[in-house]
């Protein structure tokens, strides 16, 4: 199944914007890093989405899309699977099967792997809203990876309108490992 969306934020979108402000956070990296362009993360708001999934069932009364088993969404160079994958829409008449849906929040369940160019993230589960174009990633532990560079915590939240990103411990400390081969050279 296809859906296009024009003039919509796509979760990948959000994901890939997500995994790009923790990776580019670190203050150990080269201050040019800071506004580096990250190409393997570029996306399209009028791209195709690609979704599979073993089952989908949709339930327009109750404006919800359920993915389940090997859910995979692709978009450009952006790939995210989840175990499963419920969309939840808005909108009198709106129905997924229109592409017209008009989409509240979206919730993956099940281990969470999302991964473009040499970037990938991982978690036990993701929320996003699109009211308060919030996106979390939770679980036992989050690894965000941009090459041999490792970020781990609990919980990333990262707010896409203001590009805030935050990383939260284990209960802990965030544990971050930077290779310093990965650097910008001047």
């Amino acid at each position: 199944m296809t859906l296009r969306r024009p003039n919509a934020h796509s979760i990948l979108s959000c994901l890939a914007a997500g995994m790009a402000l923790a990776a580019l956070a670190s203050p150990a990296l080269a201050q040019s890093s800071t506004t580096k362009k990250m190409d393997g993360m570029k996306l399209s708001n009028d791209q195709p989405i690609q979704i599979q999934s073993d089952q989908l069932e949709i339930k327009d009364e109750e404006k919800k899309a359920y993915f389940t088993g090997n859910v995979e969404v692709v978009q450009g160079a952006t790939t995210m699977k989840t175990t499963k994958m419920t969309v939840l829409y808005k909108g009198e008449g709106s129905s997924v099967t229109a592409g017209d849906t008009d989409i509240d929040k979206i919730y993956m369940d099940g281990k969470v792997l999302i991964t473009s160019a040499a970037q990938q993230a991982t978690a036990e589960n993701g929320v996003f809203d699109m009211a308060t174009q919030t996106f979390v990633l939770t679980g036992k532990q989050v690894v965000l990876s941009d090459g041999a560079n490792v970020f781990r915590g609990c919980k990333l939240t990262v707010l896409m309108n203001t590009g805030e990103a935050k990383l939260d411990s284990c209960g802990g400390r965030v544990e971050i490992m930077l290779d310093p081969k990965s650097r910008q050279k001047p």
